[in-house]
């Protein structure tokens, strides 16, 4: 009987320790957190882009590709500007291209598309960015120079073609700009999304206000019978879950013998 008695001490404890061995029931943010730790994948997954499986390289192409069709179109009009011979700053350029042109209008053109060059070959993201800022830029050109046409602050030699111009440029670099980019809502494919870690939440922790209040149910019993101090319906209830070791199928069995009662 005495060999008896402290088995069963034995597997009591055994029991306590086995349950106490697993974290106490969790908050759903400290849940998040231990499942982060325990699959550093997701992390990694969320950190490094490269790491995505599905990134749409359409979005680079386009604001690459963009760049560099609009840069060359500027470089072909500030080219024509600058060896046309009209002077600095008149204000009658010469046409080319179906638009007027003076000395500072074609530096400008060619500065310009010297940029959005330059931003297409260093990267997407600084193509985007740049084409984002001279799409504002060349609106702004095109309210302020149409208010000076035929005035003599009209220093860019404008006419109403060069004002359509600068209106058709300055939305199409906006739009390039923010192609899959700038959006409410953008697809997990884009480059651009902001990538979430995925967690994955063990299947034995507990989800329900039931296994929480179970779980703490638990283990108040466990320490109850290992001091000594349980009721009977407690050690009917350790006795019963002695012999399950998965944590899910110890509340699992604590909850139906409740519900056997």
């Amino acid at each position: 009987m005495v060999i008896s008695h402290s088995s069963t001490r034995a597997e009591h404890a055994m029991t306590l320790l086995s349950h106490l061995g697993h974290p106490s029931p969790l908050s759903p943010v400290a849940v998040s957190r231990r499942a982060r730790r325990a699959d550093p994948r997701a992390v990694v997954a969320s950190r490094d882009g490269a790491e995505q499986p599905a990134v749409d390289e359409r979005v680079y192409a386009v604001q690459r590709l963009g760049a560099v069709i609009v840069g060359l179109v500027l470089l072909v009009f500030g080219l024509l500007g600058a060896t046309g011979g009209v002077g600095f700053l008149a204000t009658h350029g010469e046409r080319h291209l179906g638009m007027s042109s003076n000395g500072l209008l074609a530096v400008l053109s060619l500065v310009v598309a010297v940029v959005l060059l330059g931003a297409a070959f260093r990267g997407p993201r600084t193509a985007s960015t740049v084409m984002i800022v001279l799409g504002v830029l060349f609106l702004v050109s095109a309210v302020v120079n149409l208010a000076l046409l035929r005035t003599p602050l009209n220093l860019l030699a404008f006419r109403m073609s060069n004002v359509v111009f600068s209106d058709v440029v300055g939305l199409l670099l906006l739009v390039l700009g923010a192609y899959g980019r700038i959006s409410g809502n953008l697809p997990s494919t884009s480059p651009y999304a902001h990538p979430h870690p995925v967690v994955i939440e063990p299947p034995d922790l507990p989800s329900t206000p039931e296994e929480f209040a179970a779980e703490a149910a638990m283990r108040e019993a466990e320490i109850a019978v290992v001091q000594h101090c349980a009721s009977d319906e407690q050690r009917r209830r350790v006795q019963a879950m002695a012999g399950v070791r998965s944590r899910d199928g110890r509340r699992r069995a604590w909850m139906e013998y409740a519900s056997t009662r």
